[in-house]
């Protein structure tokens, strides 16, 4: 199984990324960050989201390896034109520039991984809870 709570970028790193992804129980962890691209896995619990969120430089991709979400996409905060129940095994594409939320409709956690191009998160973030990801002065609300 994957060490869950280390970044191993910049090196070479091979992982089951299903298995990492399932077994990870923490909001977020940044398991790969490089000069171009960083992964990480999410758990959100039921009830929860990921928040209303923009990247302006960068692209992100999400992959749902279980659980029932609700995903949200748009031009603006309130103008979410892309509107859309997920679940096991589906793909969101999130082009730069996007909000975006993604909000647990289910009875248990959402668990995905996020591919960042480029890098998104200061290398070896992590965050226990969504609070912890709200409160840190490195991210951006």
């Amino acid at each position: 199984m994957a060490d869950l709570r280390i970044d191993h970028g910049p090196n070479p790193y091979v992982l089951d990324i299903e298995e990492a992804t399932k077994a990870n129980d923490a909001f977020r962890d940044t398991l790969w960050t490089g000069q171009f691209l960083q992964m990480t896995v999410m758990s959100i619990p039921a009830g929860g989201e990921i928040g209303a969120e923009v990247h302006d430089d960068h692209d992100q991709f999400l992959r749902l390896e279980s659980g029932k979400g609700h995903i949200m996409i748009g031009e603006s905060e309130d103008d979410l034109d892309v509107d859309q129940i997920v679940e096991d095994d589906y793909a969101v594409f999130i082009p730069a520039g996007k909000w975006h939320n993604l909000v647990n409709e289910g009875n248990e956690p959402v668990k995905l991984y996020s591919i960042y191009a480029a890098p998104d998160h200061v290398a070896g973030t992590h965050h226990a809870t969504k609070a912890d990801a709200d409160n840190d002065p490195n991210e951006q609300h």
